[in-house]
């Protein structure tokens, strides 16, 4: 469990965040014992530890401006693990929230999994080769998530109303059938073994097909594993649903582009799109 992304740029911040962590650490009687693993630009910390009744357990850390709490991310871990028992996650054990120098700060004690991600950023630059139970899993877990039942919104419509003229030039299709998801499957996200699905803060409700699509959309600079993708979960990705959803996680990752995010995916989402458009296309018209 541990990513490869660098800390805060700003010293203080990064000075701030241990701090806090260490705070957090002693509140809830846990021994850190592993280095700082940094979550996506510092925004997290999270270090492996141990606790007198969990044992091996993971400590990971938020935070937010006081009067500006980020209620959807700081309470998905919580939704999920009590919607979804039947979904590989870490055990959550606890959550911890604290105050100080007029930040928020949520922290989330949970089991430590030994098991690597199957890539430490999200977007895969080398093939995967994974067995065919582990695709078994991810289409069972998938199916659970989709079947679940929330008012949290993972994409509301009115976004995909903006996006979709925005990063696509299309107008949002008008009927979308929305579903539960986990909101944010990368390949940094699932552990090699299992899988084990891991950072639930975006779950909620999204376009059917939306987790799958996204997974397409991370693997696009890796052939193989894009092609292996579309068969196993093609029975999400190649419908109607599935071809706006391939839309929808084509103009998410083109809007986090705009703003810096894996300039290299651009050319690939852009040819994603067009394939999807197309089908959506042909799909409406009489």
């Amino acid at each position: 469990m541990t990513d490869m992304y660098a800390p805060p740029g700003d010293p203080a911040d990064e000075r701030r965040m241990v701090a806090a962590h260490r705070r957090a650490a002693t509140r809830l009687g846990v021994t850190l014992t592993g280095p700082a693993a940094w979550g996506w630009n510092g925004r997290t910390l999270g270090r492996r530890g141990r606790h007198g009744e969990y044992g091996d357990c993971w400590l990971r850390l938020d935070s937010a401006p006081v009067g500006r709490r980020p209620d959807t991310l700081w309470e998905g871990a919580s939704a999920a693990w009590a919607a979804l028992p039947g979904v590989p996650q870490p055990r959550l054990y606890t959550v911890d929230e604290s105050r100080a120098d007029r930040m928020l700060y949520h922290a989330e004690l949970a089991a430590y999994l030994s098991s690597e991600v199957c890539f430490g950023v999200p977007v895969l630059r080398d093939p995967l080769d994974l067995p065919d139970s582990w695709w078994a899993s991810l289409r069972a877990s998938l199916a659970t998530i989709s079947a679940a039942s929330t008012d949290r919104p993972t994409l509301r419509r009115e976004w995909l109303d903006r996006a979709f003229p925005r990063f696509l030039g299309l107008p949002a299709p008008r009927h979308v059938e929305f579903t539960t998801a986990h909101g944010d499957l990368h390949w940094s996200n699932l552990t090699r073994q299992g899988p084990m699905l891991l950072d639930w803060e975006a779950y909620g409700t999204a376009p059917r097909g939306y987790d799958a699509a996204l997974l397409l959309a991370y693997s696009l600079l890796v052939p193989q594993t894009a092609a292996r993708v579309r068969a196993e979960l093609g029975h999400l990705l190649d419908t109607p649903a599935g071809h706006i959803a391939r839309l929808t996680a084509a103009a998410e990752l083109l809007d986090n582009a705009s703003r810096g995010d894996h300039p290299e995916l651009v050319p690939h989402l852009r040819d994603m799109a067009a394939e999807a458009g197309a089908s959506v296309a042909m799909t409406a018209a009489p």
